[in-house]
């Protein structure tokens, strides 16, 4: 079993604007900066990493992904996961991101 990096951060939900737009967390620039010094070799294409995230005691299987207009990395929140963690649109959370 391979150890896993934690890293514990708030961040704001906020929706992309394209049709269906998705609902996103953007990780802190120093999360981000941490990250892409040790771990960017985990990267798959698109800048994608896979990871587990936890938020209100759910955890869940999932990716990050690097967005090059920002600089961070993004974190989606899928339907399911709002819905049953009763998270909405600006909400600011406490989550955590395992990689």
């Amino acid at each position: 079993m391979q150890a896993k990096i934690k890293y514990n951060f708030s961040g704001k939900i906020w929706k992309h604007n394209a049709n269906g737009g998705w609902f996103f967390v953007s990780l802190p620039k120093g999360v981000t900066k941490e990250i892409r010094e040790n771990l960017r070799w985990q990267e798959e294409g698109w800048g994608r990493m896979k990871a587990t995230a936890v938020v209100n005691g759910m955890k869940w299987d999932t990716a990050i992904w690097f967005d090059k207009k920002h600089g961070t990395y993004l974190l989606p929140l899928k339907a399911d996961i709002r819905k049953k963690a009763d998270l909405k649109l600006g909400d600011t959370i406490t989550l955590a991101v395992l990689i």
